[in-house]
């Protein structure tokens, strides 16, 4: 890959669960008064965490054709149901609960650089989110944790979802910018590959607690990228905002 100039770059698009937004804590913490007030006794720290483990699986059935296109609302509800059957309390979760539960992922708090951190990238680029998650999920996610973003690109639109390279792909062709004018921020190893491989720069952001305090979150030493920041502002500050 060619040196990065940040001159180059035209579009900054954010990954969104994890990377702007802390979903384990907010996923959690929402699901602690859900199940407190359906009388169930569930760890939520541990549910937040098996929950998010059956999201790549299950977003790899759809990009492997294994199942057809759905979106993740929909793969949230199918895993959400495996799971509770699973710690053997399903016939005391309705489909109410459930629905709520759903809905967790699009409240969720932002990081505390994240909106301060967007702004002072706006002043130079496109500012999108780039997120699995559905269009729906991301209007209402963005709205609510008050984000500055340009525009929201959901991997819904490309039919598919992240790392495939249609994504990427569809997010430049969208916006109509090459490739290689596209800065993707992720906090996730695999979306940095994935990323790269379809011809983006990249920059990972370092998010310890991502995974919550048991699980140790994705290293940059185990990626390769153009960037390595501990935050937005950091970014902002790296390409000269």
């Amino acid at each position: 890959m060619s040196e990065f100039d940040r001159d180059a770059i035209q579009v900054i698009t954010c990954d969104i669960f994890g990377t702007t937004v802390d979903w384990f804590t907010g996923v959690a913490e929402q699901a602690a008064e859900i199940f407190r007030a359906a009388g169930v006794e569930l760890d939520p720290l541990v549910f937040a965490t098996e929950w998010r483990e059956l999201y790549l699986p299950s977003m790899q059935r759809v990009r492997t054709g294994e199942r057809p296109w759905a979106y993740l609302d929909t793969l949230h509800r199918e895993s959400l149901d495996r799971l509770l059957e699973q710690h053997g309390i399903g016939g005391h979760v309705d489909d109410a609960a459930r629905a709520k539960l759903v809905r967790t992922w699009h409240v969720l708090p932002a990081w505390p650089d994240a909106a301060a951190g967007l702004a002072r990238l706006r002043e130079r680029y496109t500012v999108a989110a780039l997120s699995n998650g559905g269009f729906a999920l991301l209007t209402r996610l963005v709205k609510a944790a008050g984000l500055p973003f340009d525009c929201i690109l959901s991997a819904e639109l490309a039919r598919s979802y992240k790392p495939a390279p249609e994504v990427y792909r569809t997010a430049a062709s969208l916006l109509d910018v090459a490739p290689h004018q596209v800065l993707m921020v992720a906090t996730h190893n695999w979306d940095i590959d994935g990323a790269r491989e379809a011809g983006l720069r990249t920059a990972f952001i370092e998010r310890p607690g991502e995974k919550g305090p048991h699980i140790k979150a994705d290293r940059p030493g185990d990626t390769i990228s153009d960037l390595t920041v501990t935050d937005f502002a950091e970014l902002a500050e790296k390409l000269g905002c």
